[in-house]
Parts: C-alpha cells; sequence; structure tokens
C-alpha cells in the first residue's frame, strides 16, 4: 500500500503499521486483565500488540495502546454502551474522523456516531474483537484495490 501511495495520493505516506508489544505494553496487558471491564480476547491482543496505527487507510484507523485505555478509563471512566445501563465500556480506538470505537462488556465492537463520548450513540460493528480485526483487514484489502476503505 505504501509502495504505491504516493503517486496515488502525490505526498508521502505516513505511518502505516502493526507495533509488536513490549515490555511496557505486556506490563499494560496485566493491568488491564485485573479490570472486570476488559474481555480476554482484548488482554490477550495487547500481550502481542502494542497499537495499530493506519494514518492513510481512508481517514485513518487507530487501535490504541493499553496504556491509553487504561488512562482514558481512569480520566474519563467507562463508557454507557446500552441505554440503561451501567457504563461499563472501553474506548479502544478511534478513526480519523473522530469517531471512537468501544468495547462493550460482551464484547461487542462499537463505534460512536459522532466524535463525542458524552452520552454517545454507538452502533456496534463487530460481533467481537476477532471480527473488527478482520473487518480492518478487509478495509485495508479494500482501500488498496480501490482507493476506498469502505464503512468501517
Amino acid at each position: 500500500m505504501t509502495r504505491s501511495f504516493e503517486g496515488r495520493h502525490r505526498f508521502p505516506p505516513g505511518t502505516n503499521q502493526v507495533r509488536l508489544a513490549n515490555d511496557d505494553d505486556q506490563e499494560g496487558a496485566r493491568a488491564l486483565a485485573r479490570h472486570a471491564l476488559a474481555a480476554s480476547d482484548l488482554v490477550t491482543f495487547y500481550r502481542s500488540v502494542g497499537d495499530v496505527v493506519w494514518e492513510d487507510i481512508g481517514n485513518g484507523y487507530f487501535i490504541h495502546p493499553v496504556r491509553d485505555i487504561l488512562e482514558h478509563l481512569m480520566e474519563y471512566g467507562a463508557v454507557r454502551v446500552g441505554e440503561g445501563q451501567e457504563p461499563s465500556g472501553l474506548v479502544i480506538g478511534s478513526d480519523g474522523s473522530g469517531r471512537s470505537y468501544v468495547m462493550g462488556p460482551q464484547g461487542a465492537i462499537h463505534r460512536t456516531r459522532s466524535a463525542s463520548l458524552e452520552e454517545p450513540e454507538l452502533d456496534q460493528v463487530a460481533d467481537d474483537l476477532r471480527h473488527f480485526l478482520e473487518l480492518l483487514e478487509q478495509s485495508l484489502a479494500r482501500f488498496v484495490a480501490t482507493g476506498d476503505p469502505g464503512p468501517l
């Protein structure tokens, strides 16, 4: 994708990587595991992956480092995923337009309809983290083939 990017878009590509977890990330995964809101597959993910930064796929896709998730949780608390429910979602990523990806208590991934996390309106985009990662992979493949990442 990055080899043909500059010719197609007339500017050099930014950061587009899946960064492997380092010791700090793995320590963060252990800290995340102690939170009741953290799904086990998210903890497993952060034991291997530090973060995902795809600045140039559409508006961008970002799976935040585990430290950012923990800091957001400490500073702002959890996100209300369903009406009438206690706040229980974790902000795990974002797209380049300011919308956030939130993992609900059962592991489903939701996207905010706007950039605001205060009383957010959410749409479920994936059944679980694996499904979400598959959708990201499909967005990357579609972007390479057509220049359009699709609706994720």
